[in-house]
């Protein structure tokens, strides 16, 4: 789990600005997101590759989106929860593993990306949250996770945290 539980998030998200009143926050959170690369670029947008519990496990910063007050604020890190370092080493750095061109095992063009990605999500006023992410592949903060070949099952998986590179094992996620 991350820095919030279940609960405390929902006691968050659902209490509304506890400055100004209004009910509609900014929800900031890595969570997963798949995408198929060709030849090493991107070859369409991705989907979100989540549930609502890994959602709340990425969540890293909570506020109103009328006066700004932060609700929440975390800079642990939002996958093996090291201390201090989302900024310094998770938004900042690019990714630590690369998606090749080709398969390494087969030469195949095209492989199936995981990634841990940056988004918002607007919460309130009966709006359910539909994450957006704030960064592209290739850019810094946007992780890659692991990276398969359908043609021939090879997979390359981070053996370190793929956001933080802290050391394994990883802790659980939801």
């Amino acid at each position: 789990m991350g820095e919030l539980s279940q609960d405390q998030f929902d006691q968050l998200v659902n209490g509304g600005c506890t400055k100004c009143g209004k009910t509609v926050l900014e929800i900031e959170s890595y969570i997963d997101r798949s995408l198929v690369v060709m030849a090493g670029e991107p070859n369409n947008e991705g989907r979100w590759a989540h549930d609502g519990e890994k959602f709340v496990d990425g969540t890293f910063s909570i506020y109103c989106t009328y006066c700004a007050a932060v609700a929440f604020s975390s800079d642990m890190c939002p996958r093996c929860n090291a201390p201090s370092c989302l900024h310094a080493k998770v938004q900042s750095q690019p990714s630590r593993i690369t998606v090749p061109k080709r398969c390494p095992k087969c030469n195949d063009l095209e492989l199936l990306a995981v990634a841990l990605v940056p988004a918002k999500a607007r919460y309130g006023d009966g709006m359910s949250p539909k994450p957006k992410q704030t960064v592209d592949f290739g850019d810094p903060g946007y992780h890659i996770v692991a990276y398969a070949c359908n043609a021939c099952d090879n997979a390359i998986v981070a053996e370190r945290c793929p956001l933080c590179d802290a050391a394994a094992p990883l802790r659980p996620r939801p």
